[in-house]
């Protein structure tokens, strides 16, 4: 495919594109290395880090407690985090959900020469030292990583359960998606494990990890167009939540954001970027065309390559 010349060599750093209309594969490709040391190639199967595509697995968490009975979107901060200081009263899970709720972005707080990485809890931690927030709570859009790994810890708290457990336990393996994890360092493995790339003129250098690469609920899963697919396909029906919360989520809260979606149109999309991965999913609602794009390598263009696809000029 021309349009993945760039990845489609034997000593760079690859990709895998999936496309399908209904559930149904049309396209599955996989070009590239998962990891140049080794001369490991990518396939269906490799795992990549998904980045920011976690997001929309941590918000299909708090709509399953939501559903369940467990946790109500209007619920506030100090109802999870009783320390959490004054300025919290008034964030709600929803603002969490669609990034309205003003918190400071906690990547720019961290201390400068910080190696170690931090988890969710670190992440809660530095936000309850802040003072207030950039703006009323849901005043405006601003995207939060920050609110994403606090609705991680609102899953842990709610349920009793890690949220790697709870993402595993509800999600992935009733859904078919058997190699997809939220990554613990020194609790669980990887299988299949692409690592990531920044290009440093004409070579690669491996960029794998970072000080936030072990926060999950803002970017921690790895997966595969193999799985993913079973996640699309478990989109278009009831079995993780009702018709009427996959709506919720899939509209336009007032900036272009739903529920751990961005929302255009007709169609709902995420990227992700990290040290070495970029990553991008369309689903194109009128169509029922969903596309799929992972590299593992840092600062890829993908946006013009997934709209390529979708006007079938490749």
């Amino acid at each position: 495919m021309e349009l993945f010349a760039e990845f489609d060599r034997p000593d760079v750093p690859g990709a895998c594109v999936l496309m399908a209309r209904n559930g149904e594969v049309l396209v599955s490709k996989s070009c590239g290395l998962a990891n140049l040391k080794d001369k490991i190639p990518c396939l269906p199967h490799t795992n990549f880090r998904l980045a920011s595509l976690t997001k929309q697995f941590t918000a299909m968490c708090i709509m399953m407690l939501v559903e369940r009975g467990q946790l109500k979107l209007d619920q506030r901060l100090p109802n999870f985090f009783p320390l959490f200081p004054k300025y919290g009263a008034t964030i709600t899970v929803r603002h969490l959900l669609t990034h309205t709720s003003g918190l400071a972005d906690y990547e720019d707080l961290i201390r400068e020469g910080t190696t170690e990485q931090l988890t969710d809890v670190d992440v809660l931690e530095i936000l309850q030292r802040q003072n207030g927030t950039c703006f009323p709570p849901g005043e405006k859009f601003r995207y939060s990583n920050g609110g994403y790994a606090l609705l991680a810890l609102i899953v842990e708290n709610v349920s009793g359960k890690r949220f790697a457990v709870w993402l595993r336990e509800n999600i992935f393996q009733p859904i078919g998606m058997h190699n997809t994890l939220a990554y613990e360092r020194g609790v669980s493995e990887i299988p299949h494990r692409a690592l990531g790339y920044t290009q440093r003129g004409t070579t690669f250098e491996e960029t794998d990890q970072s000080p936030t690469s072990a926060v999950l609920g803002d970017g921690g899963i790895y997966s595969s167009i193999a799985d993913l697919v079973q996640w699309d396909r478990a989109l278009y029906g009831e079995k993780l939540v009702s018709g009427q919360m996959l709506r919720e989520a899939f509209t336009d809260a007032g900036a272009g954001y739903g529920f751990g979606w961005f929302v255009d149109n007709e169609k709902v999309w995420h990227y992700g970027e990290t040290c070495g991965f970029t990553t991008r999913i369309e689903r194109h609602l009128k169509d029922r065309l969903t596309i799929i794009i992972l590299c593992n390598r840092r600062d890829a263009d993908l946006a013009p390559i997934a709209a390529k696809l979708r006007d079938g000029t490749q």
